[in-house]
């Protein structure tokens, strides 16, 4: 079946909404929010891929990827990851550079071509920021990743992903000296904003809830 690259945009972000989120249901706002785009404009999209049999949802109702949309969204976020992978390792990308250009190349229609870069970076497991790269199968599992900002004054934990989505907290995550596997300690949440002071390498800094929200740790 022949897509748009919008359509596969639009699976991608329902499969992010759906599968990847912690939200217990995604409905067109939501989907429209997470694109930056109208209800309407989600709405006449919806339609479209409903009739299509890739996605599942009634009105007003609980928004689903078919097992078909499922596929389809799985081996975008494949090649999407596969080439951040690529321009951090082989083109001189920072991690905070390659998301934009990887948004371009994962719509490249050619299995050929991903099946050798897999095999040219060594069929890796996560890409960059610490997200899973799906197999050539198909198969995907999504492990249970908790926030900084769920965990509790004392505890302490490492570094194992970040929201690759925004340009901006990559790089402040690289200003304040974290990378992946750093090891981070929470010394205090402020009961007024829920900002959150962590040591860093022995480095006292504060950090935003909404900073904290878009950061993965595994706790230690």
């Amino acid at each position: 079946m022949e897509l748009t690259k919008t359509e596969e945009d639009y699976l991608k972000a329902l499969f992010h909404l759906t599968e990847e989120s912690e939200a217990d249901k995604a409905g067109t706002n939501q989907l429209a929010e997470y694109l930056g785009i109208s209800p309407a404009s989600a709405n006449n999209m919806l339609k479209k891929l409903k009739g299509k049999a890739l996605v599942a949802y009634e009105k007003y109702g609980k928004l689903e990827l078919t097992g078909q949309g499922k596929a389809v969204a799985v081996r975008l976020i494949r090649k999407h990851r596969l080439w951040e992978t690529f321009l951090h390792q082989h083109m001189n990308f920072s991690w905070d550079e390659v998301h934009g250009v990887a948004e371009q190349l994962e719509h490249i229609q050619s299995p050929k071509l991903i099946a050798e870069l897999d095999r040219f970076l060594g069929f890796p497991r996560r890409d960059p920021h610490g997200a899973v790269i799906p197999g050539a199968d198909g198969e995907y599992d999504t492990p249970p990743k908790a926030t900084l900002s769920s965990l509790q004054a004392g505890d302490a934990c490492r570094l194992v992903a970040v929201d690759d989505s925004s340009e901006a907290l990559l790089r402040y995550v690289s200003r304040i000296g974290l990378a992946l596997n750093s090891r981070i300690q929470v010394e205090e949440i402020h009961e007024f904003d829920g900002s959150l002071s962590i040591l860093v390498e022995g480095v006292l800094t504060m950090v935003s809830k909404q900073f904290a929200d878009r950061v993965f740790v595994e706790k230690l």
